[in-house]
């Protein structure tokens, strides 16, 4: 099977990549704008026609893409995640090579939910930011377009390579630079939120998993259970092995949440505030209703939120 993968170079699609590479029956493309791409092109201003004469060329079975921006303007937005997606929905119904499309959405586009509840597929989408909205216009283009496609909203990945800038990125980062210089108190913001947290690892094998079933429509991948960002912190804390107290500004009364490992307590003045707002427009909770995934395409998260934290502090306690 040859499968085109869009977007090999990105935190989801390196491990997709290497997800395919690992099937013997797969004949891997990687098709982007970086240099180490096989196939150097931009979706965002490339032609349907120039994309199109590519693909009868290649003749793909299976197109994946996994790119996209999650940052920047509505504009921006729109280029990468609509506009390249309604290129690659044009050259696909141009061309006669008849490949399926596996298209990575995200939990943004469903918005805000409501706190206890199970988003599951058929919920009207209300995304909150212009985040959501490029990637919920992506997703209608794809199930609208006529094609054999599914689309799978994941929901927050975590694990290695997660992104610096992403919450977890930031709290791993902010930690390693306390335990680095000695601070007994780490104040954190913004821990109130709770989401859907899915290890990357488990995300590519959705989508290999995906590649192979005939199953359209749109998929939810998520774990199924709602973390806590505060509880999330605290599970850091013991996996990096920092001692100090995480005294969250903007949180509950009460005593700052402490690491089960004693550590020396500094003066709090010299722990500057950090703050870990959830830039994804979907308020407090989020949680994947994931049984369309389990009937649907037999996968279900290997890997657990532990687990995912400690491959993100391993690679933030490298820089210390």
């Amino acid at each position: 099977m040859r499968v085109l993968l869009i977007g090999a170079n990105g935190y989801l699609g390196r491990f997709v990549a290497d997800r395919l590479l690992a099937d013997p029956a797969v004949q891997l493309t990687a098709l982007g704008r970086g240099d180490d791409a096989d196939v150097r092109f931009d979706l965002a201003t490339g032609s349907p026609g120039a994309l199109t004469r590519f693909l009868d060329a290649v003749h793909p079975g299976v197109i994946v893409n996994c790119a996209g921006a999650t940052r920047g303007g509505a504009r921006e937005l729109t280029r990468h995640n609509t506009v390249a997606v309604a290129t690659v929905c044009e050259a696909l119904r141009r061309s006669g090579c008849g490949a399926r499309l596996v298209q990575v959405g995200c939990s943004s586009e469903y918005g805000p939910s409501q706190p206890g509840s199970s988003t599951a597929e058929d919920a009207v989408p209300r995304p909150g930011g212009p985040y959501g909205v490029s990637k919920l216009a992506a997703t209608e283009l794809v199930l609208g377009s006529g094609l054999d496609a599914v689309v799978l909203r994941v929901f927050s990945p975590a694990g290695p390579g997660t992104p610096a800038g992403s919450p977890l990125g930031r709290l791993a980062e902010a930690m390693r630079r306390a335990m680095q210089s000695g601070d007994g108190e780490l104040k954190l913001g913004g821990l109130g939120a709770q989401r859907d947290f899915v290890d990357v690892r488990d995300v590519a094998r959705a989508v290999h998993a995906a590649s192979l079933s005939a199953a359209q429509g749109v998929i939810n991948i998520g774990s199924g259970r709602a973390v806590r960002l505060r509880d999330a912190a605290a599970v850091l804390a013991r996996v990096a092995g920092y001692g100090g107290a995480l005294h969250e500004l903007d949180g509950p009364p009460g005593p700052p949440l402490r690491s089960p490992i004693g550590h020396p307590r500094l003066d709090p003045d010299h722990a500057a505030p950090v703050a870990y707002p959830y830039p994804d427009g979907c308020g407090s909770w989020q949680q994947a209703d994931v049984r369309c995934a389990r009937d649907r395409l037999g996968w279900r998260p290997r890997i657990n939120l532990e687990e995912s934290l400690a491959d993100i502090w391993m690679e933030a306690a490298c820089r210390i």
